[in-house]
């Protein structure tokens, strides 16, 4: 994920080199977030488990990156960061990891283990960015991609062997005997299904559009490489905090009202940003009051359909809301270019990140589980 994550800082560099406009490296971004959000990894790690969807991930996230740092055309560029490296993503990413851990784990500590998971994630964002842009600007964009295409080969192929063996067997006795063609038509009955999946798409335009652009957007307002490349870090580190605290409320307190609380601070936060000076300072603030409120929505969307419907095909329910996510985040990383290309400014992009926020805020109300009515309404709610 911190891979993932600082492919925004090779934005100027790869443009620049291949002599493309930021909407073609963008669409190339985009397509990879959308089919990284595909469930086909999902639905296969819920027939043959994880290990082997894992490992079968770390090959293709080595393939893609190596192939992508060899490219002298933005096609080829294309096709290596959006479908190796984005079927990699979808493989060795939240949704086979969180369905791996929600069937080990019972349900009162599911939000917490959600969060502890996504924590992880921003612990790889926080270390990699830095590390990338010191490599971008001493080797170059390519070996700087080549050498992280060699360290995702390694590290997720032997991070596999971690995960519960592939032979059929449940790691927990009571996940039942629903057929998944079952439990997926009688999820797109629920109507709290369906508002979830609605409401996780604004999550994945905001927080595609951000990793994507923010570093360009800072720096085309005049501050330097190492600000954005800083500011995006922030967004890593501190969102270890809020994955943490996510998953450990969620257990607690109604979901549905943290949610709606998350994305209606992530509007008002945008909108402070966009209003108030932009000066270093207010950009790293940015990136670590927005870390706080960055992938807190997982361990909180992951245990609202846990709670919905169970352990049992958690991985492939979750996965079809993330899919609703990647496409938001195909929207959020493709209009940012197209509209930065056609008018010069990312400021349109930024105030439907605003809107989506509210929208999201609102939509997240009507829903409810067992579950979650049994817990205390939080006063934020």
């Amino acid at each position: 994920m911190g891979t993932r994550q600082s492919i925004g800082l090779f934005l100027k560099p790869v443009t620049d080199d291949l002599g493309t406009d930021r909407e073609s490296f963008a669409l190339a971004l985009a397509a990879h977030n959308l089919i990284l959000g595909l469930p086909l990894a999902a639905m296969a790690a819920d027939r043959l488990g994880p290990r082997r969807i894992v490992a079968a991930a770390g090959l293709l996230m080595g393939a893609g990156l190596l192939l992508a740092s060899t490219a002298d055309a933005i096609p080829v560029f294309g096709v290596a960061l959006a479908v190796l490296f984005g079927l990699a993503v979808s493989g060795a990413s939240f949704v086979v990891v969180i369905g791996a851990v929600g069937k080990a784990v019972s349900p009162g500590r599911q939000s917490f283990a959600f969060g502890f998971v996504t924590a992880g994630a921003s612990v790889g964002m926080f270390a990699v960015v830095p590390i990338v842009q010191v490599m971008i600007d001493g080797f170059g964009w390519r070996s700087t991609m080549a050498t992280l295409g060699v360290v995702a080969f390694v590290l997720i192929a032997g991070a596999s062997r971690l995960l519960p063996a592939d032979d059929g067997t449940p790691v927990r006795a009571d996940l039942g005997t629903e057929s998944l063609t079952a439990a997926v038509g009688r999820a797109f009955r629920n109507r709290s299904y369906v508002l979830l999946t609605m409401g996780f798409f604004v999550c994945g335009f905001h927080v595609a559009f951000i990793a994507a652009h923010l570093p360009a957007f800072l720096t085309d307002e005049g501050l330097s490489d190492r600000t954005a490349a800083i500011a995006l870090s922030l967004v890593g580190l501190f969102n270890i905090a809020g994955s943490f605290g996510a998953g450990w409320l969620g257990d607690r307190y109604r979901r549905r009202s943290l949610l709606s609380a998350l994305y209606l601070l992530r509007a008002i936060v945008m909108t402070l940003f966009l209003a108030l000076p932009l000066t270093t300072g207010s950009a790293l603030v940015f990136g670590a009051v927005m870390g706080i409120l960055w992938l807190s929505t997982v361990p909180l969307t992951s245990g609202l359909v846990a709670a919905l419907f169970g352990p049992r095909y958690l991985t492939t329910l979750f996965g079809i809301v993330f899919l609703s996510h990647q496409i938001g985040a195909f929207l959020g990383v493709w209009l940012g270019g197209r509209v930065f290309d056609r008018t010069g400014d990312y400021g349109p992009v930024w105030t439907i990140a605003v809107v989506l926020g509210i929208v999201a805020a609102l939509v997240h109300l009507p829903i409810a589980t067992a579950t979650d009515d049994q817990r205390l309404e939080p006063a934020l709610s």
